[in-house]
Protein backbone atom coordinates (compact mmCIF):
# COMPACT_ATOMS: atom_id res chain seq x y z
CA UNK A 1 0.00 0.00 0.00
CA UNK A 2 0.93 3.55 -0.65
CA UNK A 3 0.84 6.94 0.49
CA UNK A 4 1.55 10.37 -0.75
CA UNK A 5 2.90 13.11 2.02
CA UNK A 6 1.08 16.17 2.15
CA UNK A 7 1.70 18.84 4.44
CA UNK A 8 -0.86 17.53 7.20
CA UNK A 9 2.40 14.96 8.02
CA UNK A 10 5.73 16.74 6.97
CA UNK A 11 8.32 16.45 9.46
CA UNK A 12 6.09 13.21 10.95
CA UNK A 13 8.42 10.79 11.87
CA UNK A 14 7.12 7.43 10.25
CA UNK A 15 6.13 4.95 12.96
CA UNK A 16 4.12 7.60 14.48
CA UNK A 17 2.24 8.14 10.85
CA UNK A 18 1.66 4.61 11.14
CA UNK A 19 0.13 3.95 14.70
CA UNK A 20 -1.58 7.57 14.77
CA UNK A 21 -2.48 8.63 11.56
CA UNK A 22 -3.00 5.32 9.93
CA UNK A 23 -4.13 3.02 12.85
CA UNK A 24 -1.16 0.08 12.71
CA UNK A 25 -1.60 -1.74 15.54
CA UNK A 26 1.52 -2.48 17.73
CA UNK A 27 1.34 -6.32 16.05
CA UNK A 28 1.20 -5.38 12.39
CA UNK A 29 3.33 -2.88 12.61
CA UNK A 30 5.69 -5.06 14.17
CA UNK A 31 5.35 -7.69 11.52
CA UNK A 32 5.98 -5.12 8.80
CA UNK A 33 8.79 -4.15 10.28
CA UNK A 34 10.27 -8.04 10.79
CA UNK A 35 8.95 -9.12 7.67
CA UNK A 36 7.88 -7.03 5.35
CA UNK A 37 9.25 -4.10 4.04
CA UNK A 38 8.93 0.05 4.65
CA UNK A 39 9.94 2.47 1.91
CA UNK A 40 10.15 5.69 1.25
CA UNK A 41 10.41 6.61 -2.23
CA UNK A 42 11.71 3.16 -3.59
CA UNK A 43 13.74 3.34 -0.62
CA UNK A 44 14.15 0.94 2.00
CA UNK A 45 14.04 2.75 5.96
CA UNK A 46 13.35 2.16 9.13
CA UNK A 47 10.55 3.69 11.52
CA UNK A 48 12.47 6.37 12.57
CA UNK A 49 13.09 8.17 10.12
CA UNK A 50 10.93 11.43 9.21
CA UNK A 51 8.32 12.20 6.23
CA UNK A 52 9.12 15.12 4.00
CA UNK A 53 6.14 16.84 1.57
CA UNK A 54 6.01 14.95 -1.95
CA UNK A 55 7.59 11.65 -0.11
CA UNK A 56 5.64 8.10 -0.87
CA UNK A 57 5.51 5.79 1.64
CA UNK A 58 5.01 2.11 0.65
CA UNK A 59 4.31 -0.56 3.18
CA UNK A 60 4.70 -4.43 1.91
CA UNK A 61 3.15 -6.50 4.27
CA UNK A 62 4.14 -9.81 5.13
CA UNK A 63 2.71 -12.80 2.96
CA UNK A 64 -0.84 -14.02 4.61
CA UNK A 65 -0.73 -17.51 6.04
CA UNK A 66 -3.33 -19.87 5.82
CA UNK A 67 -4.31 -22.15 8.72
CA UNK A 68 -3.98 -25.89 8.33
CA UNK A 69 -7.41 -26.24 9.08
CA UNK A 70 -8.35 -24.40 6.52
CA UNK A 71 -8.11 -25.48 2.51
CA UNK A 72 -9.85 -24.13 -0.44
CA UNK A 73 -13.10 -25.57 -2.11
CA UNK A 74 -14.76 -25.19 -4.86
CA UNK A 75 -18.23 -23.98 -3.23
CA UNK A 76 -20.32 -21.31 -4.38
CA UNK A 77 -20.15 -18.89 -2.11
CA UNK A 78 -22.74 -15.35 -2.85
CA UNK A 79 -20.21 -12.52 -2.75
CA UNK A 80 -23.14 -9.00 -2.23
CA UNK A 81 -19.44 -6.79 -2.18
CA UNK A 82 -16.18 -7.12 -2.96
CA UNK A 83 -13.07 -4.41 -2.99
CA UNK A 84 -9.50 -4.73 -2.13
CA UNK A 85 -9.82 -4.64 1.26
CA UNK A 86 -12.74 -6.58 2.23
CA UNK A 87 -16.01 -8.12 0.67
CA UNK A 88 -19.66 -9.21 2.06
CA UNK A 89 -21.27 -12.57 1.74
CA UNK A 90 -24.58 -13.14 1.82
CA UNK A 91 -24.05 -17.12 3.92
CA UNK A 92 -26.68 -19.60 3.60
CA UNK A 93 -28.31 -21.27 6.70
CA UNK A 94 -26.57 -24.78 7.18
CA UNK A 95 -22.91 -23.41 6.25
CA UNK A 96 -20.96 -22.83 8.61
CA UNK A 97 -19.02 -19.36 8.43
CA UNK A 98 -15.11 -20.79 9.27
CA UNK A 99 -14.21 -24.71 9.27
CA UNK A 100 -14.76 -26.39 12.66
CA UNK A 101 -14.21 -30.28 14.51
CA UNK A 102 -17.70 -31.09 13.17
CA UNK A 103 -17.37 -29.16 9.97
CA UNK A 104 -14.34 -29.35 8.86
CA UNK A 105 -15.41 -28.42 4.83
CA UNK A 106 -18.04 -27.07 3.47
CA UNK A 107 -17.62 -23.57 5.07
CA UNK A 108 -17.72 -20.10 3.93
CA UNK A 109 -14.10 -19.55 4.67
CA UNK A 110 -13.42 -23.02 2.43
CA UNK A 111 -14.95 -21.28 -0.51
CA UNK A 112 -13.21 -18.13 0.13
CA UNK A 113 -10.20 -19.72 -0.04
CA UNK A 114 -10.84 -20.65 -3.54
CA UNK A 115 -12.22 -17.54 -4.60
CA UNK A 116 -8.86 -15.86 -3.73
CA UNK A 117 -7.04 -18.74 -5.42
CA UNK A 118 -8.66 -18.34 -8.69
CA UNK A 119 -7.99 -14.60 -8.50
CA UNK A 120 -5.06 -14.98 -7.51
CA UNK A 121 -5.05 -12.72 -4.33
CA UNK A 122 -2.55 -13.94 -1.86
CA UNK A 123 -4.69 -13.70 1.24
CA UNK A 124 -6.16 -15.90 3.92
CA UNK A 125 -9.47 -15.12 5.28
CA UNK A 126 -10.44 -13.23 8.78
CA UNK A 127 -13.85 -13.00 9.67
CA UNK A 128 -15.10 -9.38 11.24
CA UNK A 129 -18.93 -10.56 11.79
CA UNK A 130 -19.78 -14.07 12.13
CA UNK A 131 -23.03 -16.09 11.98
CA UNK A 132 -24.44 -18.88 13.31
CA UNK A 133 -24.10 -22.03 11.15
CA UNK A 134 -28.03 -22.00 10.92
CA UNK A 135 -28.68 -17.98 10.72
CA UNK A 136 -28.53 -16.80 6.95
CA UNK A 137 -27.54 -13.18 5.81
CA UNK A 138 -24.47 -10.87 5.44
CA UNK A 139 -21.09 -11.77 6.62
CA UNK A 140 -18.00 -9.24 6.73
CA UNK A 141 -14.59 -10.60 5.76
CA UNK A 142 -11.21 -8.43 5.94
CA UNK A 143 -9.25 -9.63 2.85
CA UNK A 144 -5.44 -9.06 5.32
CA UNK A 145 -4.43 -8.52 8.22
CA UNK A 146 -4.52 -4.40 8.42
CA UNK A 147 -8.40 -4.23 6.99
CA UNK A 148 -9.29 -7.10 9.28
CA UNK A 149 -7.36 -5.10 12.65
CA UNK A 150 -9.56 -1.84 11.33
CA UNK A 151 -13.09 -3.05 11.16
CA UNK A 152 -12.32 -5.34 14.26
CA UNK A 153 -12.03 -1.67 15.45
CA UNK A 154 -15.06 -0.37 14.27
CA UNK A 155 -17.20 -3.79 15.58
CA UNK A 156 -16.09 -3.25 19.08
CA UNK A 157 -16.81 0.70 19.16
CA UNK A 158 -20.59 -0.39 17.59
CA UNK A 159 -19.84 1.15 14.46
CA UNK A 160 -20.64 -1.93 12.05
CA UNK A 161 -24.64 -1.72 11.95
CA UNK A 162 -26.38 -4.83 11.52
CA UNK A 163 -30.06 -5.57 11.17
CA UNK A 164 -31.73 -8.88 11.27
CA UNK A 165 -35.31 -10.09 10.34
CA UNK A 166 -36.85 -13.53 12.26
CA UNK A 167 -39.95 -15.29 12.50
CA UNK A 168 -40.62 -15.92 16.24
CA UNK A 169 -43.88 -18.29 18.11
CA UNK A 170 -46.67 -16.20 19.50
CA UNK A 171 -48.05 -13.04 19.25
CA UNK A 172 -46.22 -10.71 20.42
CA UNK A 173 -48.07 -8.24 23.20
CA UNK A 174 -46.50 -5.15 21.77
CA UNK A 175 -45.90 -3.72 18.05
CA UNK A 176 -42.84 -2.64 18.93
CA UNK A 177 -40.29 -3.11 21.70
CA UNK A 178 -37.02 -3.44 23.90
CA UNK A 179 -35.38 -6.55 25.62
CA UNK A 180 -33.18 -5.84 28.26
CA UNK A 181 -31.44 -8.58 29.86
CA UNK A 182 -27.97 -9.27 30.40
CA UNK A 183 -26.64 -12.70 28.97
CA UNK A 184 -23.31 -14.85 30.13
CA UNK A 185 -23.12 -18.59 29.52
CA UNK A 186 -25.38 -21.38 30.58
CA UNK A 187 -23.57 -23.27 33.48
CA UNK A 188 -22.82 -27.01 32.16
CA UNK A 189 -22.54 -25.87 28.98
CA UNK A 190 -19.97 -24.26 26.25
CA UNK A 191 -22.64 -23.56 23.74
CA UNK A 192 -26.02 -22.71 25.47
CA UNK A 193 -26.05 -18.87 26.69
CA UNK A 194 -28.80 -17.94 29.21
CA UNK A 195 -30.07 -14.53 31.16
CA UNK A 196 -28.49 -14.31 33.93
CA UNK A 197 -27.25 -11.59 36.32
CA UNK A 198 -23.78 -12.59 36.23
CA UNK A 199 -23.57 -11.76 32.20
CA UNK A 200 -22.66 -8.87 29.94
CA UNK A 201 -25.62 -6.30 28.64
CA UNK A 202 -27.50 -7.03 26.40
CA UNK A 203 -30.15 -4.78 24.17
CA UNK A 204 -32.32 -5.63 21.47
CA UNK A 205 -34.79 -3.87 19.70
CA UNK A 206 -37.56 -4.81 17.65
CA UNK A 207 -40.94 -4.32 15.23
CA UNK A 208 -43.62 -6.63 14.42
CA UNK A 209 -43.89 -6.53 10.48
CA UNK A 210 -46.19 -9.22 10.35
CA UNK A 211 -48.45 -11.41 13.00
CA UNK A 212 -50.51 -14.40 13.26
CA UNK A 213 -51.77 -16.23 16.32
CA UNK A 214 -48.90 -18.56 15.81
CA UNK A 215 -46.24 -16.61 14.29
CA UNK A 216 -44.21 -13.37 14.51
CA UNK A 217 -42.41 -11.36 11.73
CA UNK A 218 -39.72 -9.18 13.29
CA UNK A 219 -37.43 -6.93 12.15
CA UNK A 220 -34.08 -6.63 15.12
CA UNK A 221 -31.82 -3.75 15.79
CA UNK A 222 -28.95 -5.01 18.09
CA UNK A 223 -27.73 -2.55 20.38
CA UNK A 224 -24.87 -4.60 21.98
CA UNK A 225 -24.15 -8.08 20.37
CA UNK A 226 -23.50 -10.65 22.72
CA UNK A 227 -23.27 -14.60 21.22
CA UNK A 228 -27.03 -15.86 20.55
CA UNK A 229 -28.41 -12.82 22.10
CA UNK A 230 -31.50 -12.49 19.74
CA UNK A 231 -32.07 -16.48 20.51
CA UNK A 232 -31.84 -16.30 24.03
CA UNK A 233 -33.71 -12.83 24.70
CA UNK A 234 -36.69 -13.97 22.83
CA UNK A 235 -36.57 -17.38 24.13
CA UNK A 236 -36.74 -15.59 27.45
CA UNK A 237 -39.58 -13.80 26.77
CA UNK A 238 -41.61 -16.80 26.13
CA UNK A 239 -41.32 -16.39 22.28
CA UNK A 240 -38.69 -18.58 20.71
CA UNK A 241 -37.60 -18.22 17.58
CA UNK A 242 -39.53 -20.34 15.21
CA UNK A 243 -37.20 -23.45 14.63
CA UNK A 244 -34.85 -23.03 17.05
CA UNK A 245 -34.97 -25.91 19.56
CA UNK A 246 -32.54 -25.24 21.05
CA UNK A 247 -33.87 -23.00 22.98
CA UNK A 248 -37.42 -23.91 23.03
CA UNK A 249 -38.24 -23.41 19.32
CA UNK A 250 -40.29 -25.79 17.02
CA UNK A 251 -38.78 -27.39 14.22
CA UNK A 252 -42.33 -28.06 12.67
CA UNK A 253 -42.24 -25.00 10.46
CA UNK A 254 -39.29 -24.49 9.58
CA UNK A 255 -36.08 -26.66 10.55
CA UNK A 256 -33.79 -24.28 11.20
CA UNK A 257 -34.17 -21.09 13.33
CA UNK A 258 -35.48 -18.48 11.44
CA UNK A 259 -33.29 -15.80 11.68
CA UNK A 260 -31.41 -13.56 8.67
CA UNK A 261 -28.96 -10.65 9.11
CA UNK A 262 -30.72 -8.88 5.90
CA UNK A 263 -28.40 -5.47 6.57
CA UNK A 264 -25.17 -4.60 6.97
CA UNK A 265 -23.10 -0.84 6.98
CA UNK A 266 -20.13 1.03 8.49
CA UNK A 267 -18.04 3.47 7.04
CA UNK A 268 -15.09 2.07 4.95
CA UNK A 269 -11.40 2.24 6.42
CA UNK A 270 -9.72 3.32 3.86
CA UNK A 271 -12.29 5.40 1.55
CA UNK A 272 -14.29 6.69 4.22
CA UNK A 273 -17.33 6.11 2.36
CA UNK A 274 -20.49 4.80 3.45
CA UNK A 275 -20.88 0.78 2.72
CA UNK A 276 -24.36 -0.31 2.48
CA UNK A 277 -25.71 -3.47 1.84
CA UNK A 278 -29.28 -5.15 2.05
CA UNK A 279 -30.51 -8.71 1.22
CA UNK A 280 -33.98 -10.29 1.23
CA UNK A 281 -35.05 -13.47 3.41
CA UNK A 282 -34.00 -16.97 1.95
CA UNK A 283 -37.00 -18.90 0.52
CA UNK A 284 -37.20 -20.98 3.90
CA UNK A 285 -38.26 -18.03 5.76
CA UNK A 286 -40.70 -16.47 3.12
CA UNK A 287 -42.47 -19.80 2.69
CA UNK A 288 -42.88 -19.60 6.83
CA UNK A 289 -44.17 -15.48 6.41
CA UNK A 290 -46.06 -16.44 3.01
CA UNK A 291 -48.28 -19.31 5.82
CA UNK A 292 -48.45 -16.52 8.52
CA UNK A 293 -50.53 -14.37 5.83
CA UNK A 294 -52.50 -17.19 4.94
Amino acid sequence: MKWHITNEHDGMMIRDFLRNYLHFSRRILISVKTEGKILVNGNPVSVREHLQVGDVLEVQFPKEEIAGFMHPEAIDISIVYEDDALLIVNKPANMATIPSLHHPGGTVANGLLHHYREAELPYTVHVVTRLDRDTSGLVLIAKHRYSHSLLAKLQKSGKIKRKYKAVVEGKLAAKQGTIRAPIGRKEGSIIERTVTETGKDAITHYSVLKASELHSYIDIDLETGRTHQIRVHFSHIGHPLAGDDLYGGSTKVISRQALHCYYISFEHPFTRERVEVETEVPEDMQRLIEQMEK
